[in-house]
């Protein structure tokens, strides 16, 4: 056996469970654990098998009675009760276990986090508690005591009693183990009220460490517009009468929807202007959004097992993400979205990590929470929406909560409201949670007396397990223009069903310009010849705003294509951007207009060309195209950089956060130009740490922040969560030369505590951000990386697993640099005692 566990083998747990009791005696090195399991078996003769890994088994009894070691087997990753010393009916199992949460670096189950109390249980981390069934099928009503010394105990549901030393709590909707949750420390709560659709006041607190309160106020806001939302667009209302959400400094993920507490990285919760950037402000309240919606896609409906995970974190990204786009950014949210599953899932579907929405195997869990699972989950949901139209999909998710409330399904429930509420047969459709890989849809164009054709052949390149990709149901949202700018076809929606499909449009008076594949209605990579002066057409004349985008990223990347190879800069795309520059297009727009493709997205594009990407060449062209762009429109940019000064106190709200995000952009170009001497006046003016951060990346991509960054760490050297962003602003930025040894002098540093999650992911996370120079040719950085993934993978092995992504593209390059990423991938490999999370990550890393 390699311990890879399938779908194939599903079977329904043999046991029921109504009620689990929990009494913690906390201590940081003996906490005590007492458990009673109320069960019935579903057939008699079956043995009793729960999870338990890193516990000490103190007693055993059942209906009161002790067992003796000839009742059950007791091994390193469980406990199995013998069939033989099992009653027929029900009964109540009792378990008394020991367990050290501050011996707990791995930060799954019951951890310590400076002297804080709190858990992790998702996806396997229950088991490190007590002995259990820990998969997600298993729902049960909890009740939990807790009896510590720590002034606040809480945990999941409604508080049932309390007193000196012990509190009670009690969550009447069943949950599987992974929802569990325990926080107990000294921690002060900023409190707030909801009253729900239906007239209930539930109870708000955003509870923290002591001193960080005056940092929540936004956090608080973010949760009350969530449940506000979720009513107003999914008819969703919460249903317990307290809200509890914690944040916790030393946490493996974003945060975790345990049901009535969820649990945050303190990155994610806490928010000033002096301290947070208008990005952080914007990702707490999506974080805060997702968490909460959770508690009817994830909680309420839970997963029947973790190959469904994409069932819950797909639609609840889709959900967050429609939050974050009707309260904040509006259109420009989804150019956002594509970016970020650009620069991460196509990147993971193009090499060895590629694998299907719905996995079909897995040796460690923990490895497949990945952006195929979230944001390519969320692209799914979506094609879902426009295929049925908004009033189909709203009557497809009443009836899925109608219907599977309390239940832990599947992809094949989820499907199924969809054909039941629309009457369409969805099973070519379902390809999108099963198959690997991104599509490529190749597009030909033919006009003939006023009928115009549009020709599409979709095509999906083999994957690990793959080989053979049947072809998708593919939602394609197209546009016609006529030559003068006029839209003379509004969007509409063509699906695709075979490998090669053509589409006509009729009546038209000249040949018009297409717009295909509006607000990226599905994640494909649209393959199609067209010239310099087309796109500059669209990104003038598009009624798309995506599109619009997508015509001025496709000059840039075509650009710094041909300059990575020698060419000079193109003039059609420096032309389109003066137009843009001056143009009246909302500020974040033209922001993100601005900003040049990232250089791994022209080293995969590169790659996908069939040609071997040169990291500094192409580090080498994007600074040069930069200081294009600002010699050729040096006034606009210095005019709009002047203009978009925010006046008055700070606030996140999305109108000054476009403009704070255009001066940057303006500031960066212009930068090439004077030196760094505005980024350096930015940085000593600025009021707030969006515009004080911006300024010292800017200085520091320039090769001169010395004395500002000393500033920056002589200021904020007792925040964390801000020297977080110290280190990252500096390796992710640097000249690509002095990486890895900047990369060795941050690593010694004092501040640099390795084992906080956050503070490792800045260092790991920056260098290898710095395309140019993670891919040294020394192979400095991938020396370096390893290193610290081999020192990190004892003591947090989920997240030296994560980490080691930042390998996956390691076939693109020339083969001295994959000679030098092999021999680091196989000295992991054979590190001793590797764990299985890092072990199976590099095994597929090397194929």
């Amino acid at each position: 056996m390699d311990g890879t566990t399938y779908l194939s083998d599903y079977r329904p747990y043999p046991f029921t469970l109504d009620r689990v009791a929990l009494t913690f005696r906390l201590s940081p090195r003996a906490t005590r654990v007492t458990a009673a399991l109320s069960l019935s078996p579903r057939e008699a003769g079956t043995p009793l098998h729960l999870d338990g890994e890193q516990i000490k088994l103190i007693s055993l009894a059942l209906d009161g009675t002790p067992l003796t070691p000839a009742d059950y087997l007791l091994t390193e990753t469980g406990l199995t009760i013998h069939p033989a010393a099992l009653p027929e009916g029900a009964f109540t199992l009792q378990t008394e276990v020991e367990i050290a949460p501050e011996e707990n670096t791995a930060l799954e189950g019951l951890y310590m986090s400076k002297g804080m109390y709190c858990t992790q249980c998702e996806a396997e981390g229950f088991r490190k508690i007590t002995f259990y069934p820990d998969r997600p099928d298993v729902m049960a009503r909890f009740h939990v005591r807790i009896e510590g010394d720590a002034p606040v105990l809480l945990s999941n549901g409604n508080p049932a009693g309390q007193g000196p030393g012990w509190a009670e709590w009690d969550d009447p909707w069943p949950k599987p183990a992974y929802l569990f949750a325990l926080v107990a420390g000294d921690l002060v709560a900023t409190h707030g009220t909801f009253t729900t659709m239906s007239g209930n006041k539930v109870d708000l607190n955003i509870w923290v460490r002591p001193g960080d309160e005056n940092r929540t106020e936004f956090a608080l806001g973010a949760l009350q517009r969530s449940m506000k939302w979720d009513e107003e667009t999914y008819g969703r209302e919460y249903d317990l009468s307290l809200f509890n959400l914690v944040a916790v400094d030393d946490f493996n993920m974003g945060a975790m929807e345990n049901k009535g507490l969820n649990i945050f990285n303190s990155k994610l919760v806490l928010a000033s202007p002096e301290t947070a950037t208008d990005l952080d402000y914007e990702r707490i309240e999506a974080v805060i959004g997702h968490e909460y919606f959770h508690n009817w896609t994830g909680d309420r409906i839970t997963c029947r097992d973790w190959f469904q995970l994409c069932l819950k974190e797909g639609l609840t990204v889709f959900r967050d993400q429609s939050f974050t786009t009707d309260v904040r950014l509006g259109p420009v949210k989804r150019i956002d979205d594509v970016i970020a599953l650009r620069g991460r899932q196509f990147r993971e579907d193009a090499g060895p990590l590629a694998h299907p929405p719905r996995p079909d195997h897995y040796r460690e869990i923990n490895n497949f929470y990945t952006s195929t699972v979230y944001e390519k989950g969320a692209e799914v949901v979506g094609m879902l929406k426009t295929l049925v139209g908004a009033g189909g999909y709203r009557k497809a998710l009443d009836l899925y909560f109608a219907r599977h409330d309390g239940q832990a399904c599947t992809i094949e429930d989820w499907i199924k409201v969809f054909e039941d509420s629309s009457g369409r047969d969805m099973s070519q459709f379902k390809r999108w949670y099963t198959d690997a890989g991104t599509p490529h849809l190749k597009v030909t164009e033919n006009f003939n007396n006023g009928t115009y054709t549009l020709e599409f052949t979709q095509e999906t390149k083999p994957t690990p397990g793959q080989p053979e990709k049947p072809p998708r149901l593919i939602p394609i949202a197209v546009g016609l223009l006529s030559p003068n700018g006029d839209e003379v076809v509004p969007t509409t929606i063509l699906e695709m069903t075979e490998a090669t499909q053509s589409f006509t449009f009729t009546g038209l008076a000249t040949k018009p310009v297409p717009s295909i594949l509006r607000n990226f209605s599905a994640p494909v990579v649209l393959e199609r010849e067209t010239s310099a002066q087309e796109q500059a057409f669209l990104l003038a004349h598009d009624t798309d705003l995506f599109n619009r985008w997508e015509a001025g990223r496709n000059l840039a990347r075509a650009t710094l294509i041909a300059m990575s190879g020698g060419a000079e800069p193109d003039s059609a795309y420096l032309d389109a951007i003066g137009t843009l520059t001056a143009g009246t297009t909302e500020p974040a727009f033209r922001a993100l207009a601005l900003r040049l493709p990232g250089e791994d997205e022209i080293a995969q594009a590169l790659f996908a060309a069939g040609a071997t990407p040169d990291p500094e060449a192409i580090h080498r062209a994007r600074r040069t195209l930069m200081r294009a762009m600002a010699q050729r429109h040096e006034a606009a940019l210095a005019a709009t950089y002047d203009a978009c000064a925010v006046p008055g106190p700070y606030t996140p709200d999305a109108g000054p956060a476009g403009l704070r995000s255009l001066r940057l952009a303006c500031l960066g170009l212009l930068s090439t130009l004077d030196g760094g001497a505005r980024a350096k006046r930015l940085f000593t003016e600025a009021t707030n740490m969006t515009e004080s951060l911006g300024a010292l990346g800017v200085l520091v991509a320039a090769g001169d922040a010395a004395r500002e960054l000393a500033a920056f760490r002589e200021r904020w050297q007792g925040n964390a969560l801000v020297m977080d962003k110290w280190f990252l602003t500096q390796l992710s930025l640097c000249p690509p030369g002095q990486a890895a040894e900047l990369a060795e002098t941050l690593a010694a540093d004092p501040l640099f505590d390795w084992k906080n999650p956050n503070r490792f992911r800045s260092v790991m996370g920056g260098l290898s951000a710095n395309h140019a120079g993670f891919h040294r040719a020394d192979g400095a950085g991938y020396r370096f990386y390893a290193d610290w993934l081999i020192r990190l993978d004892p003591v947090n092995p989920q997240t030296a697993a994560r980490l080691s992504t930042a390998f996956e593209t390691w076939r693109r390059y020339d083969p001295a640099r994959q000679a030098l990423i092999r021999a680091e991938l196989r000295r992991i490999a054979d590190t001793p005692a590797l764990s299985r999370d890092l072990s199976e990550m590099t095994a597929r890393l090397l194929g």
